[in-house]
């Protein structure tokens, strides 16, 4: 507990003790209210002043102004133990407020703790120590074990273990050694690394997901703009309804004390404090809970459309496979494997695809640039390269066409590179996208979970998306599009209810903004695609959509529950109120009782086992 809760505690506690001792007194008359207001005093003076202040800034029909009129109203009518009870319960249910919204914090505080304070820059041979937004891309970092990696980066130099835990919820640490990528906000754990700053503090993960989760409380979701219209109109109403409870019926048939003691039992079941509190609480805890899991949702808004998800759409390389290429298959004709991986390689080595970096790789020995004369890349078909003073050409079958050249039919799985120089056909290689270890488990949690379509939209050959689409079960698979023909296939399917989308490429930006839900892969993600998604996986492992749904679709639930708890009620209460039957004590479980047990029920939302 706070110093704070720890002193509206014993102020609790004390009031408590006082309300018993002065019940017991023998005093009556100006006496027994004088004693009866030393416990009032020492519980409800905040209530009182913030009432006070409130009106005086014309803020008039709120929780403290109903406490204060309801208290004060009781003390006139001679029910001094049932005021100071009104209020002394009143403070019980703000304490266990409190207390939940500290903890669901503790959730947001600990994925804040994140954020590296200092780093530790190689300058002319010294160390010096900054803050992180003061390095430039480009500059040494050192970090030492136990230290928080302050940018994202490359390792130039040492081996070490990397604890990723408080930005993807991955518990095992992941090993890394030169060349490797390390993400600001993780934790070195085992050896001395110097890191290459890839981006600078502002453009790092630490910073992109410090900004996604302080901005979530912002967005807010139908059911908490509902519940702040309701309480702006409601709380008016019932102060008005409490008025006439008391005014009118005495004029025709007498009994003013009766009908005042029945209006402030009004006031006190009415006040909205449990809605008010509860609703945004569930909001924050699922949002906070989703975070312990490596899902940053940017508010509460995408939270509750996430629970309506009737479609979800992928994204097929980077998303559902793992978005790095390997040779799977060589098949030379006129020369030798080796001859022809070497010519493969000479060929692609000016590209930064990823399919050539591929074959580069797996040729696996250092490129003799001064053998290639010429090389240029032809968008959308391959390589044209002059080597050895052949002229060779490496890339897809429209590029052989081009060239006068036919090539054999291959039904191989995979996108074939084919291989030809001084117009003879030389072969060609398979290269293959590896699906990711939980992608078929990630389809499969998603009927379970209800999802009524899964579908998945890619560039690749037809035979390739067909194949994965096959072999992880997905409903619907649509092969060969553009970006943009991908927007317009999420338009026609947004017709069949709620539809997320789930990418991480640049070329996903445009279909994640059109989406209802945009999911984004976060830890090997474009920073394009992070900032047009609502929701950001961190780790990207695609099996986390289910359990985001299952977390969204929990905490809308809990939000229900509380709505309709709350509502029935204090209903139930203010007629029977109104009637005489219900008492002062039954008024304040109304009021205090439903509020507390909202407030543990939104406190559920934390927990997403």
């Amino acid at each position: 507990m706070t110093r704070k809760q720890k002193k509206i505690l014993i102020r609790i506690l004390l009031a408590a003790v006082l309300l018993i001792v002065v019940h017991f007194l023998p005093f009556t008359g100006w006496l027994q209210l004088f004693v009866f207001l030393v416990p009032y005093g020492v519980i409800g003076y905040d209530v009182l002043w913030s009432a006070l202040r409130n009106i005086l800034h014309g803020q008039i029909f709120d929780e403290q102004f109903l406490m204060t009129i309801a208290t004060v109203g009781a003390f006139a009518t001679g029910d001094y133990p049932e005021a100071v009870a009104v209020m002394l319960f009143y403070q019980v249910g703000e304490w266990f407020q409190s207390i939940a919204v500290g903890k669901s914090r503790k959730s947001i505080a600990a994925l804040m703790d994140i954020r590296p304070d200092s780093a530790v820059v190689l300058r002319n041979g010294e160390e010096v120590e900054v803050f992180p937004d003061e390095v430039a891309v480009g500059e040494i970092l050192l970090v030492r074990p136990g230290e928080k990696i302050p940018l994202d980066g490359v390792i130039a130099e040492g081996t070490t273990s990397v604890n990723t835990a408080a930005l993807t919820g991955e518990s095992l640490p992941r090993d890394c050694s030169v060349g490797d990528t390390v993400i600001s906000g993780s934790i070195n754990l085992t050896g001395v690394i110097q890191v290459t700053a890839a981006k600078t503090f502002g453009e790092s993960t630490v910073s992109k997901i410090l900004e996604l989760v302080e901005n979530s409380a912002n967005k807010k979701a139908k059911a908490e703009k509902f519940i702040t219209r309701f309480a702006r109109y409601y709380t008016p109403c019932v102060v008005i309804g409490a008025l006439l409870l008391a005014v009118v019926p005495p004029l025709f048939i007498g009994g003013w004390s009766e009908w005042i003691h029945r209006a402030l039992i009004f006031l006190v079941v009415s006040c909205p404090c449990a809605l008010v509190i509860s609703v945004p609480l569930s909001f924050f805890g699922g949002i906070g809970g989703a975070s312990r899991k490596g899902i940053l949702i940017k508010g509460a808004n995408y939270l509750e459309a996430l629970s309506n998800v009737k479609t979800v759409v992928f994204d097929k390389t980077g998303t559902l496979t793992c978005g790095s290429f390997t040779v799977s298959e060589i098949h030379p004709e006129t020369i030798g494997e080796q001859d022809f991986l070497e010519l493969a390689a000479l060929a692609e080595s000016y590209s930064n695809h990823p399919i050539a970096e591929s074959i580069c790789r797996t040729y696996g020995k250092e490129i003799d640039h001064g053998r290639i004369e010429m090389a240029q890349e032809l968008s959308g078909k391959g390589i044209r390269a002059i080597i050895d003073d052949k002229r060779v050409v490496a890339g897809n079958e429209k590029l052989m066409k081009a060239v006068g050249l036919s090539v054999p039919e291959i039904r191989a799985v995979g996108t074939v590179v084919h291989l030809a120089a001084d117009g003879v056909y030389l072969g060609y290689l398979v290269i293959t996208d590896e699906l990711k270890d939980d992608a078929a488990e990630a389809i499969q949690s998603l009927k379970v979970a209800g999802v009524s379509k899964t579908v998945m939209l890619t560039g690749d050959l037809e035979q390739v998306g067909r194949a994965v689409g096959e072999k992880l079960g997905i409903d619907e698979t649509h092969t060969q599009l553009l970006p943009d023909q991908k927007v317009e296939k999420v338009e026609e399917l947004l017709a069949g209810g709620t539809l997320a989308f789930v990418g991480d490429g640049i070329n996903d930006a445009p279909v994640l903004t059109r989406a209802d839900i945009g999911i984004a892969m976060g830890a090997l993600g474009s920073d394009a695609a992070i900032e047009a998604a609502d929701i950001v996986l961190m780790d990207d492992q695609p099996s986390k959509i289910a359990e985001a749904i299952r977390i969204s679709r929990k905490t809308m639930a809990i939000v229900k529950q509380n709505i309709i708890f709350a509502l029935s009620v204090k209903g139930i209460v203010l007629i029977l109120g109104a009637l005489g039957i219900a008492g002062m004590w039954l008024a304040v479980f109304a009021d205090v009782g439903v509020m507390i047990l909202a407030i543990l029920n939104a406190m559920r939302a934390l927990k997403n086992d």
